[in-house]
């Protein structure tokens, strides 16, 4: 049984070098991790906002570079095919990440229904106080979506699975900056794709 710094190790070049081909792709897990940082460092002083800028920019931008740049047709620099990746996929893959990103476009109209949701909060009076909850609800779709995958992955593929990976997806914005802070030069530059995607070794 390999290490947890060896799994988490695999997980993370597993990650890049599956559905990190694009250099738009790249670039937009480059500001997203920027975005985070910064956000890990709000949520001391504002979770609420934290929040709101954390999904609003950093999820969005990182996740439409998944769902809309990245290739979906046969992978020759892994000799596997985009459904294969999607099966073996550890964490969200691009079926579940439609699914979260649906529920977070949809949680505010929560508010709309119960403006009390269920007695947490009292009724917004203001659009800021309305964008605070706003943020509050996507902080706890957050913090639910990462333990609720892991919970899973340690039923189903093991507890140190499930846990490398809730420590890959915490650490992913500082392992982000570094891997792909070249990436929007290389953009600028002309180039489209990461075509050093090499096994590692």
């Amino acid at each position: 049984m390999p290490s947890f710094r060896e799994e988490l190790a695999t997980q993370r070049w597993d990650d890049h070098r599956f559905y990190h081909h694009s250099l738009v792709n790249q670039s937009l897990h480059f500001v997203s991790a920027c975005t985070f940082l910064a956000c890990y460092a709000l949520l001391l002083v504002d979770a609420a906002v934290a929040s709101l800028v954390a999904w609003t920019v950093a999820m969005w931008s990182r996740q439409s570079g998944h769902f809309f740049f990245e290739p979906k047709s046969y992978d020759t620099v892994n000799d596997v095919s985009h459904e294969y990746k999607e099966d073996v996929k550890v964490g969200y893959n691009l079926f579940r990440k439609w699914v979260l990103m649906g529920i977070w476009a949809g949680l505010p109209l929560a508010l709309v229904i119960d403006p009390t949701f269920l007695g947490q909060f009292a009724p917004a009076e203001t659009w800021w106080q309305l964008a605070r909850q706003i943020g509050w609800l996507w902080l706890g779709l957050g913090l639910g979506g990462l333990l609720f995958r892991v919970i899973q992955l340690c039923f189903t593929r093991g507890v140190q699975t499930g846990l490398v990976w809730g420590t890959k997806i915490v650490t992913d914005p500082l392992n982000d900056f570094k891997l792909y802070r070249k990436a929007p030069a290389r953009l600028l530059r002309g180039e489209k794709y990461d075509h050093g995607l090499v096994p590692a070794g």
